[in-house]
């Protein structure tokens, strides 16, 4: 589809207004035309215009034929105004300069910048100077820019040349336009026990038209891998949770759920991965109207690190049903998360249900910093229901500190006679 232009007024500086120029200077923004919509207005039969207004309507060229009383069009319009633009969008403006005399201008030097609120960028395709421009000729250029900023810019448009007498002129206009916020952006980070960590994000269209989301994805940080959860697998395919027309109307949130494991070289450095706050960068691209993309990249994401402290305890493997007063079995994994080393001893005291077989107060040895040591534990439960598993104790002999682990694990609890499996 063609782009259509839009012209926009502009401030010209003090020093145009002392003389009149040989040269004029034009800017429009690029943007693309918008699907006509008609207003129907229709009566019944038994009204004075009778068939009249549904007669009109059907002639109309601008009509959907058969739908004529719906606010359809087949037609484009033309954009009546500057219009918004938004943050990620791509910037598009036509520069032209025009010689309005009938005199043949030297050394046209056009030049195009746009200042915002950190910086001032050089948008002109070309930095050289045009020799000459005979009259009612003109000197064309467009100029592109991802908008990655809001709030306030000014597209500064500067043109020097010389007159046949020698005379060196210059004059310059200002273009002033407003970047909005299209999307409403918020995280949320879930720690797991086994070191995933688990992302919420929540992404609201906060613009007056709709989107199509084409692209939502987590780029994680160098010591995880990720792992979308925004689509249920059906066979040899995922189909999206949100359906096959991925569009996010005004003012409307969708929910995106990452999952990130620690790559394998870093999953044993418990040092590592505990101070890890870094966890990624969101990368989100949309389309609007006819088609226009935009991107976004947010920051980098940080989450508040976990705080194990010297010790951590975790559980490997633990069933979730067991049978009452029957030994069962769980894994654990006991971390070295400080920097020195540890001479540990374990220690198991049984609580009102439930009961530890084996040796309490065995030596587990030496363990070096970051390191890790998993061991089976058997124990059983003399109440029926669901049972936090408690009471374990490591004791560091070096510095005599006790580290207590209760309310490890839940874990339900039946009746031997009433488990189907048995």
């Amino acid at each position: 589809m063609q782009v259509k232009v839009q012209a926009e007024s502009g401030k010209m500086d003090v020093n145009q207004a002392k003389q009149e120029h040989l040269l004029a200077l034009k800017v429009m923004r690029l943007t693309k035309p918008t699907l006509f919509t008609n207003m129907p207005v229709t009566c019944e039969d038994r009204d004075l215009p009778g068939d009249l207004f549904s007669k009109l309507m059907r002639e109309d060229p601008s009509t959907v034929k058969g739908a004529e009383t719906l606010m359809l069009g087949e037609m484009l319009t033309l954009p009546q105004n500057f219009g918004n633009i938004f943050l990620g969008e791509t910037f598009s403006s036509y520069i032209s300069v025009h010689n309005d005399s009938n005199q043949i201008v030297k050394d046209i030097l056009v030049k195009a910048d746009l200042q915002t609120s950190s910086q001032r960028l050089n948008l002109s395709a070309s930095n050289s100077a045009v020799a000459e421009l005979k009259p009612e000729c003109c000197i064309d250029d467009v100029i592109h820019h991802e908008v990655k900023e809001i709030g306030t810019h000014i597209l500064v448009c500067a043109v020097s040349y010389t007159t046949q007498m020698g005379e060196k002129m210059y004059f310059r206009k200002f273009f002033k336009f407003q970047v909005l916020k299209p999307l409403d952006v918020k995280t949320k980070f879930y720690n797991a026990e086994t070191d995933e960590v688990f992302l919420e994000a929540q992404i609201q269209n906060i613009t007056t038209s709709p989107m199509f989301m084409e692209k939502v994805s987590l780029e994680p940080s160098i010591m995880y891998s990720v792992m979308e959860l925004n689509t249920v697998s059906t066979g040899e395919e995922g189909v999206s949770t949100f359906g096959k027309m991925s569009y996010l109307q005004p003012m409307d949130t969708r929910q995106y759920l990452y999952c990130l494991k620690p790559k394998p070289e870093f999953a044993e450095k418990a040092g590592v991965i505990k101070g890890v706050t870094v966890i990624g960068k969101l990368d989100i691209v949309w389309k609007t109207n006819l088609g226009e993309r935009g991107r976004l990249q947010t920051s980098q994401l940080q989450r508040m690190a976990p705080g194990y402290g010297d010790v951590r305890l975790s559980l490997e493997q633990i069933p979730d049903t067991v049978n009452l007063e029957e030994p069962f079995d769980i894994t654990c994994k006991i971390t070295n998360c400080s920097e020195r080393t540890m001479d540990m001893v374990l220690e198991m005291c049984n609580t009102n249900s439930i009961h530890w077989c084996g040796v309490s107060g065995r030596q587990l040895g030496k363990l070096n910093p970051s390191s890790s040591l998993s061991l089976t534990l058997k124990l059983l439960s003399s109440v029926q229901g669901l049972q936090s598993i408690s009471g374990l104790r490591l004791t560091d002999t070096f510095l005599k500190r006790t580290y207590e682990y209760d309310d490890i694990a839940q874990v339900c609890v039946v009746c031997s006679h009433l488990n189907p499996d048995s």
